[in-house]
């Protein structure tokens, strides 16, 4: 019996219209008394810009785009699709899932749909479901989004959050295959650390009960952040039977060029191989790795055949990565 894999065959992603740089950005947060600068944001986290979706753009509106760019690129069409899985702690609504309303935008019905909620690791947990999905013969050809609207949790009066974050959308497809595409991943998560990033409000009686905006203490996620991104990634390369030196890209959460900076220092790889895009779009957290996977593709940077390692960090706290053969 021929043992089933899993391979990624199209990328898609999409940025809304409306970019922000952070002059951009400073001049906004000035008219409110927030105070803050280029210069300031730039050092600390890389960031120089930022897209943000309009005020009747949903998480699904964004996926859509970022979805049908990526069916284009696998050459298939949307009733190929047999699991759509859409990673984002944005949705449209509380229920049912953003994946149901994309399903249903692309014009298909029928197979299985559903949201992953892992904050920033969201891509690589749905990548990876997906993925034993495939193995299992449960679905053939699957659709793996990560999309997000974080500009609509951030609180302004915040410059320590309000700055890091951007709206997107990336997604790829991913097909059944009898070669091996996606080598090994390792996920994890630890609830006790749920209080140093996270949004604690919920709907009650008709309205918000809690903070529903953003809050997160930025030194214990990167003294966190760090430390796990190199132990993922050490193990899904065990798993995989590999070595750092087989690595051709590393793709993480873009969240921070810091913490990019060190695990790329902890693994021994060149900041040459490591995908950087978060200076352009900020942190879209279940976003930001199909951005920039699909953002290296389309240039040209990451090519047929070469070996990719995910990795992503996020709220929960939840952190993980995917090894895989593009």
């Amino acid at each position: 019996m021929t043992r089933l894999y899993s391979r990624i065959t199209g990328t898609g992603s999409y940025l809304p219209p409306q970019r922000l740089t952070n002059a951009d950005l400073v001049a906004q947060l000035a008219a409110t008394g927030v105070e803050t600068s280029d210069d300031w944001i730039v050092e600390r986290t890389g960031i120089r810009a930022r897209h943000f979706a309009a005020a009747d753009v949903t998480c699904s509106d964004l996926a859509l785009q970022a979805s049908q760019n990526a069916l284009q690129a696998a050459g298939l069409e949307a009733k190929d699709i047999d699991l759509i899985i859409v990673a984002t702690s944005t949705p449209d609504m509380v229920f049912p899932s953003s994946a149901c309303i994309l399903q249903n935008k692309l014009g298909i019905a029928g197979c299985p749909a559903f949201d992953v909620q892992a904050v920033c690791s969201g891509f690589v947990y749905a990548l990876t479901v997906a993925d034993a999905m495939i193995r299992t013969g449960t679905a053939t050809k699957a659709l793996v989004v990560g999309a997000e609207v974080f500009s609509r949790i951030l609180d302004f009066s915040d410059r320590t959050t309000c700055v890091l974050f951007g709206d997107g959308a990336g997604a790829v497809v991913l097909e059944a295959s009898d070669t091996p595409g996606i080598l090994a991943s390792d996920l994890h998560a630890d609830g006790k650390h749920v209080g140093i990033l996270c949004v604690p409000g919920q709907v009650s009686g008709g309205a918000v009960a809690g903070h529903a905006l953003l809050k997160m203490d930025g030194p214990a996620v990167f003294k966190l952040a760090v430390g796990v991104l190199e132990e993922a990634a050490r193990a899904t390369l065990l798993k995989a039977g590999k070595v750092q030196e087989d690595i051709d890209w590393l793709i993480p959460h873009q969240a921070n060029i810091r913490i990019m900076q060190s695990t790329a220092k902890r693994l021994k790889l060149s900041m040459d191989k490591v995908v950087v895009t978060v200076d352009q779009h900020g942190n879209t957290s279940a976003a930001s790795i199909p951005l920039a996977l699909d953002s290296a593709v389309r240039s040209g940077k990451i090519k047929k055949g070469e070996t990719l390692m995910l990795e992503g960090v996020g709220g929960g706290f939840t952190w993980g990565a995917v090894l895989l053969n593009l």
